[in-house]
């Protein structure tokens, strides 16, 4: 399985997906913010990324992400935060098997083969 948790009007979301298709892997893409992702979907993620800290992939620069205070928030309400405001969640991550990356840098994800 490779997956790619993509915004196509992100210039590094692209740049990784091009990378990705260049290395001759052709991911599933994963469009979130359509399609927001579950909370649980979004904790196996950080699990695979070895996170702890949710805050670690978030865009905390979001005026959402200010406006709710979450620099605070305990990580349940984190999570709740992200698959309400799935613009809240760093972009992309590429997913395989067995761990996830973040895209930025994007050759970030080649650590992933």
């Amino acid at each position: 399985m490779l997956k790619i948790y993509h915004n196509p009007r992100c210039s590094k979301s692209r740049e990784t997906l091009s990378l990705l298709q260049q290395n001759g892997h052709e991911p599933d893409v994963v469009e979130y913010l359509k399609k927001p992702l579950e909370p649980r979907a979004i904790k196996k993620l950080a699990d695979k990324m070895g996170i702890t800290d949710y805050r670690e992939m978030m865009r905390t620069g979001e005026a959402i992400f200010k406006a709710q205070a979450l620099d605070k928030a305990p990580q349940g309400q984190l999570l709740s935060a992200m698959a309400l405001n799935p613009i809240l969640i760093e972009r992309p991550i590429v997913e395989t098997d067995a761990a996830a990356a973040i895209g930025r840098p994007p050759e970030n994800v080649l650590k992933l083969f």
